[in-house]
């Protein structure tokens, strides 16, 4: 059975709600999952995974630094992830607050360890965002993000 990683930061816990969402839908896609703070999340984490799903609230406009600690980190297995599927998503206190430059730093950090990450023609392009608290509308971006990463993880690493 193909797993999944969903690793996030998460201070008010919007994020986290996300991250849940995300997980429970990989998780219902037949993938299993592991769920987990950054704070908890190891190196070996990384490279058990086949995909990874990472989310972080919107920092001036990256991701918080207690995830670009683990992808810094993750340069000692530089190479062990790649052709691992990967996905991020985002939080932040407004309209315009750097949710999709945040998305595409964390898929910087994934394209270069030689990640496959894929968009979206609908819905949220890069991955999903949420102004606050999650709504049905960024729920539902979590879902859909979600069922591609698992429908992609099992055609390439299988189900």
């Amino acid at each position: 059975m193909a797993k999944a990683l969903v690793v996030y930061y998460s201070r008010s816990g919007h994020t986290e709600q996300m991250a849940k969402v995300v997980a429970e839908t990989l998780e219902a896609e037949g993938l299993a999952v592991d769920c987990k703070p950054v704070a908890e999340t190891s190196l070996d984490d990384l490279t058990a995974a086949d995909a990874i799903v990472a989310g972080s609230p919107t920092y001036y406009g990256t991701m918080a630094a207690e995830l670009k600690e683990l992808f810094d980190r993750s340069v000692a297995r530089h190479g062990q992830l790649d052709g691992k599927v990967g996905a991020a998503f985002a939080s932040s206190a407004n309209l315009a607050g750097g949710n999709e430059t945040t998305v595409l730093d964390i898929i910087n950090a994934m394209l270069i360890h030689g990640m496959i990450c894929q968009g979206d023609p609908q819905g949220d392009h890069y991955g999903p965002v949420a102004i606050g608290a999650p709504d049905k509308r960024a729920q539902d971006e979590c879902r859909r993000r979600a069922q591609r990463v698992a429908a992609l993880t099992k055609r390439l690493h299988g189900g």
